[in-house]
C-alpha cells in the first residue's frame, strides 16, 4: 500500500478516535461532580446557582450535556477556564506553543544524543562505551524527573545562575513579534540574537531534564538493535566488499537499527508531554502541564477536557508519523498490511 493511501485511511479514522476520546473524558469528568463552581461566585444563593446550572444545561442528563459541549467544540468553544479567567480557546494555543517548544527541544536532545550513544555502545559491545551506556540507561530509567530537575536546579540556577527560571525575560520577550508562539523560533524569525540567547538560557535546563528519561530509553533500544544488526549477514557482506567501517555502520547497520527504535522515539515524545507537568512546575514553564495541574486542583473541568483532547490528538499524530518513518527506513515494510 502506498504511503498516500495509508495516510488517507488513518486520517479518516482520526475523527472517530477523537469522538471516542471525547466521550470517555467528558463522562469521567462529569462523574467527579458539577463544574458549576467555576462559573458561580461564593455569595450566590441556591436559586442563583440553580439558574446558572440551567443556563449551561448542567441540570440535564449527561448525554444532553455532552451533545451541548460537543456542539460547542465544533463552534470552537471549549468552555470557560476558571484558572485562567478566560475562554479556554483564548488560552490553550499559547499553552500548546509553550509545551510543544519544550517537548521539541527535549525530543531533539533525546533523539540525537540517544541515537549517537546507542550506536557507539552497539558497535563497541562489551567494551567501556557499552558499559557506560548501559549504566546511563539504568540511571535515566530509574531517576524521577522531579528529583533530577531539583538536582540540576541547585547548582545551575541557585549557585551559578546560568539558567534562569521561567520561559523568558519579560522585557526581551515583549520586544519580539510572536508569529508562532514558540519563543526560540520567533527570536530567529525576528533576527533578534539577544532574544534567541535569552530563549536558550531559559529552555536548556528544563529541556535537558525532560529529555533525560526518554534519552535513556532510546539509548537502550538503539544499543540492542545495533548489537543485533551488526551480526547480520548483509553487514558482513558490506565489510567483505572493503567498505570503511564508518560507512558500514552509518549506511547499513544504523539505518536498519533505527526501524525498531523509531517506535520508541514516537512513544517517548508522547511521554515527554506527560513528563512536562513536573518539569513545568519546577522550572515555572507556562505550558500545558502547569495549566492542567492548576485546573485539577481547582476542579476546572473545561480545562482538563481540553488538555486531554489536545494530548490525545498529538499522540495520534506522532504515531502516524512513526508509521510513515517505518516505510522510509525500511522499504520492505508494507504500510497497512
Amino acid at each position: 500500500m502506498q504511503v498516500r493511501d495509508y495516510l488517507l485511511r488513518r486520517l479518516a479514522l482520526l475523527p472517530l478516535i477523537m469522538l471516542g476520546v471525547s466521550i470517555v473524558v467528558f463522562t469521567l469528568t462529569r462523574f467527579t461532580g458539577s463544574p458549576v463552581g467555576i462559573y458561580a461566585s461564593p455569595n450566590m444563593t441556591p436559586d442563583q446557582v440553580a439558574a446558572l446550572e440551567a443556563r449551561y444545561l448542567l441540570d440535564e442528563p449527561i448525554p444532553v450535556q455532552y451533545i451541548a459541549w460537543l456542539g460547542g467544540l465544533f463552534r470552537g468553544d471549549f468552555g470557560w477556564s476558571g484558572v485562567s479567567v478566560a475562554p479556554v480557546t483564548d488560552v490553550i494555543w499559547v499553552k500548546i506553543a509553550a509545551t510543544l517548544e519544550l517537548a521539541l527541544a527535549a525530543g531533539a536532545i533525546a533523539i540525537f544524543v540517544g541515537i549517537a550513544i546507542g550506536t557507539i555502545a552497539g558497535v563497541r559491545q562489551n567494551k567501556w562505551p557499552d558499559h557506560s551506556a548501559r549504566l546511563f540507561s539504568i540511571l535515566g530509567a530509574s531517576t524521577p524527573t522531579f528529583w533530577f530537575g531539583l538536582l540540576l536546579l541547585v547548582p545551575f540556577y541557585l549557585w551559578l545562575n546560568w539558567f534562569p527560571l521561567g520561559r523568558a525575560t519579560p522585557d526581551i520577550y515583549d520586544s519580539v513579534t510572536h508569529l508562532t508562539g514558540m519563543y526560540t523560533l520567533d527570536a530567529l524569525l525576528n533576527a533578534n540574537p539577544v532574544a534567541f540567547v535569552d530563549a536558550l538560557r531559559h529552555i536548556v535546563l528544563p529541556a535537558t531534564v525532560l529529555a533525560f528519561g526518554a534519552m535513556a530509553t532510546i539509548v537502550r533500544m538503539m544499543r540492542s538493535s545495533m548489537v543485533e544488526t551488526m551480526s547480520e549477514e548483509y553487514v558482513d557482506a558490506a565489510r567483505a566488499k572493503g567498505l570503511p567501517e564508518s560507512v558500514v555502520v552509518k549506511r547499513h547497520a544504523r539505518r536498519n537499527a533505527l526501524v525498531p527504535t523509531s517506535t520508541v522515539i514516537g512513544l517517548s515524545f508522547g511521554f515527554l508531554l506527560q513528563g512536562a507537568v513536573a518539569v513545568e512546575l519546577i522550572f515555572r514553564w507556562p505550558g500545558l502541564g502547569q495549566w492542567v495541574s492548576s485546573a485539577i486542583l481547582a476542579g476546572d473541568q473545561a480545562t482538563i477536557m481540553a488538555y486531554v483532547l489536545v494530548t490525545a490528538f498529538i499522540f495520534m499524530t506522532v504515531n502516524l508519523a512513526v508509521d510513515v518513518a517505518y516505510a522510509y527506513l525500511d522499504r520492505r515494510v508494507v504500510l497497512g498490511g
